[in-house]
């Protein structure tokens, strides 16, 4: 395999491992409460865990720091707009973990942040690289 592959699923596998431990273990009360308000401070804050986080990955790569700027800020609007869509969907739908559609809403979720993601690594092959 090329080692710009190997660099590309690297940097994937980095960025999928910080977004579980950002969004599954580093997530503090006041982050998942009244996340259906759209100005909420603990889903801005969640939302900094993860920039910080690909912030640091992407200084491992050696991007330069005016990419790490451009792209943390444009992965903070677009990690909290998701989060704001599932948060509202889900109560507007009154969602709980045993009904299939919270699931659903889960896993779109989920896909939202690996496709952006995936954008992210274009941005760095791209501008960065």
């Amino acid at each position: 395999m090329p080692e710009s592959y190997g660099a590309v699923l690297l940097l994937l596998c980095l960025l999928q491992i910080k977004h579980m431990f950002a969004d599954f273990y580093l997530q503090t009360p006041k982050m998942l409460t009244g996340r259906g308000e759209y100005f909420h401070l603990g889903r801005a804050q969640h939302a900094g865990v993860h920039v910080v986080g690909s912030a640091l990955i992407f200084l491992l790569f050696g991007a330069p720091i005016s990419f790490i700027l451009i792209i943390s800020a444009l992965e903070w609007i677009i990690h909290f707009n998701i989060d704001f869509a599932k948060a509202s969907y889900s109560d507007k739908k009154k969602l709980q973990p045993n009904q299939a559609a919270f699931w659903r809403a889960t896993g779109l979720d989920q896909l939202m942040h690996s496709l952006t993601y995936i954008a992210m690594v274009w941005a760095w092959i791209t501008f960065a690289v």
